[in-house]
């Protein structure tokens, strides 16, 4: 079994989305709705609300993500790209499951093809 890279405990600082008052961010003229002083105002994106540079980029099981093309790129936990055909694929989740790599999207374009 793949042994995750992190073994500290992911902390994220606010998992809820923020919500977008207009097309951008900018303030808008007139009432300042965004100014984070008033109490029951809108959040803005800030640098504060960054993650922790140990556990960044981390999946929730520990493992870091890596796209893969092809059979060589094969590292511990990886996410086969969008543009490989469902032949590659079954290469692909066929030698990660020797070499036990954990593959996050394995079952994607696979059963469509399987059920005729």
């Amino acid at each position: 079994m793949a042994v995750p890279l992190l073994t500290k405990k992911i902390v994220k600082k606010r998992v809820k989305k923020f919500k977008r008052p207009q097309s951008d961010w900018k303030l808008s003229e007139g009432p300042r709705v965004l100014i984070p002083m008033f109490k029951g105002c809108t959040l803005t994106p800030d640098i504060g609300y960054g993650s922790d540079n140990k556990s960044r980029h981390y999946l929730p099981n520990g493992f870091k993500k890596f796209i893969v093309h092809n059979l060589k790129e094969l590292e511990d936990c990886a996410e086969i790209a969008h543009s490989v055909s469902t032949r590659k694929r079954k290469e692909i989740v066929e030698r990660a499951a020797q070499l036990d790599v954990v593959v996050t999207n394995k079952l994607a374009r696979l059963h469509s093809q399987e059920d005729e």
